[in-house]
């Protein structure tokens, strides 16, 4: 298993294919099934390959099985944070420990580019994802959305982390114990 950055010749469709099983997988139950079943294949081609993100991608035996994506925080009320965008599996890679790697290197990648505190969004209906978030030292800053998916309203909620001093310097390094 490796961790990498998306690289130029790296198929955008096998990423984007990991987004959308992990979606049809995660949310079933949260999200309706009618809108999970009718994701396009290709939904994620053009974001995983935007040029105001980073990608990076998990990949075993020469397939791409997982993704996570950071940047500069694209919500205003969040600037001068960095942000997890996303982290996906696909469904037969999860509960391995591979999440928390990628989510490790997302976290890495935003210290390399300068950024102290860290937050992402998550469904409040997703336990499975806020406690994986939480056990990683995420925590719920009280700041939410609205949002509308698939005809249903859902919350979507921030959370965040300080990284520790000098986690620039240790690319492995997790957040700070505490919010």
């Amino acid at each position: 298993m490796q961790i990498r950055p998306l690289l130029p010749g790296d198929d955008p469709a096998a990423v984007s294919r990991v987004y959308e099983q992990s979606w049809q997988t995660a949310y079933r139950g949260i999200i309706p099934s009618a809108y999970l079943d009718a994701i396009p294949a290709g939904n994620w081609c053009r974001a995983v390959t935007a040029t105001d993100r980073h990608t990076l991608v998990l990949v075993s035996d020469g397939q791409i099985v997982g993704t996570s994506a950071y940047c500069a925080a694209r919500s205003e009320q969040m600037a001068g944070w960095g942000e997890v965008i996303s982290l996906y599996l696909l469904p037969g890679y999860c509960r391995r420990g591979l999440g928390t790697g990628l989510l490790r290197a997302a976290v890495a990648g935003l210290a390399q580019l300068g950024f102290a505190d860290v937050y992402l969004w998550v469904l409040a209906q997703n336990q499975p994802a806020r406690r994986f978030y939480q056990k990683f030292g995420f925590a719920d800053s009280g700041i939410w959305q609205q949002q509308c998916i698939g005809g249903r309203s859902l919350r979507d909620l921030i959370y965040t982390c300080h990284l520790p001093p000098n986690s620039a310097k240790q690319p492995n390094a997790g957040p700070a114990a505490g919010p």
